[in-house]
């Protein structure tokens, strides 16, 4: 019998009051879950560095949970990236999500910074020359944007990896095969560190379409018929508890043994899959 997995969760910064009011709601709301961790996310381009660090140094304060800080190469020198990386650890933040990070907005394409770091292969060696980090990393079940192929793709996972990353965290994916193939070549090119599936609960189908398309995640057709009939038929949000629901079984019943779910700051159907996982029995109700 398989056993329970380790849950853990992303949130993303504040830039308003009223998101500041959402995110710290999602955190309490989240938090009896007892996640293994949770991270906190850059903005594009780095444009939420400042309130990345607020929102990471305030969790792990109030909240006692062990947060993980996203941190990448975008618009930052070396000497820059790795104070900032110093400055978690001074407020007792020692895990690092490393990520080579995306293009700032209008840009055709990301462009390393004259004095940064060219890859997020190089961010994890500086961090860990560091010793003072565990490193977190991310990895793409289907090709990357940026990327020819899946194995393209496995290569540079097994580069971080080697580079001094503990575990990889995925892109979402919609069934548990793209998954379980991905799993499968990383071990075959000698990959042996935890590889944490993403998962991403549907608040909104058509705004999950529009995410799925910039990050190259496919979306079988029939679950687009069938997530087209429950928003016509006003069942989205029970089609989507159960799409998210199954999805996660059956990735334990492969043997997974930790899940990672991007919250997008909306803990509702969060906390529904979690109960319905049997890994919490009692939830009040969190809109």
């Amino acid at each position: 019998m398989s056993r329970a997995p380790r849950i853990s969760f992303e949130f993303f910064p504040p830039q308003t009051l009223d998101a500041s009011f959402r995110l710290w709601e999602t955190v309490q709301a989240l938090a009896s879950v007892k996640p293994e961790f949770v991270s906190v996310t850059y903005g594009a381009g780095g444009t939420t560095r400042k309130l990345t660090h607020e929102a990471v140094a305030t969790i792990h304060r109030n909240y006692g949970l062990n947060v993980a800080a996203h941190l990448t190469c975008v618009d930052a020198s070396r000497a820059e990236t790795l104070e900032i990386a110093q400055s978690y650890a001074e407020v007792g933040v020692t895990e690092i999500v490393a990520l080579r990070g995306d293009a700032p907005k209008g840009a055709a394409c990301w462009t390393p910074h004259p004095e940064g770091f060219a890859s997020s292969v190089e961010l994890v060696e500086a961090l860990a020359a560091t010793g003072r980090f565990r490193i977190r990393v991310g990895a793409y079940p289907e090709p990357h944007p940026d990327s020819p192929t899946t194995a393209a793709d496995v290569d540079f996972l097994k580069r971080k990896i080697d580079a001094g990353a503990t575990s990889a965290i995925t892109q979402f994916f919609f069934e548990a095969e793209t998954f379980f193939r991905f799993r499968d070549a990383c071990a075959a090119s000698g990959i042996d560190a935890p590889i944490i599936p993403g998962i991403l609960p549907v608040i909104s189908w058509e705004g999950t379409k529009k995410f799925a398309a910039r990050c190259g995640a496919k979306i079988p057709p029939r679950l687009d018929e069938a997530f087209t009939r429950a928003v016509g038929d006003g069942r989205e949000g029970v089609y989507a508890l159960a799409q998210c629901s199954q999805l996660c079984e059956r990735l334990i019943e492969g043997g997974v043994e930790d899940l990672h779910f991007y919250t997008l700051n909306r803990p509702h159907l969060t906390r529904e899959v979690v109960r319905a996982l049997g890994l919490q029995p009692a939830l009040e109700h969190v809109a």
